[in-house]
């Protein structure tokens, strides 16, 4: 009875760590497989492309008040 419950037991955890492992390696399948055949990964860098959209942002922001402050002098 107790070698049943032990079998059960670590069958159940075996079953429960594949599933696991399977889960988390099925979605990144493709980049495992990019990596394993050499390709290597852009880096990935959240820092500059914030900076980038930043000046972006800024950019089109003075641009908005030069245009208002011709649209004002045109009025006058």
């Amino acid at each position: 009875m107790m070698q049943m419950l032990a079998s059960l037991t670590f069958s159940g955890a075996a079953a429960l760590a594949g599933a696991t492992i399977y889960s988390s390696v099925v979605p990144q399948w493709r980049r495992i497989l990019r990596l394993a055949a050499g390709y290597s990964e852009t880096a990935f860098a959240p820092l500059s492309q914030l900076a980038e959209a930043e000046r972006r942002i800024a950019v089109r922001r003075s641009l908005v008040a030069v245009r208002s402050a011709i649209a004002w002098r045109e009025a006058a």
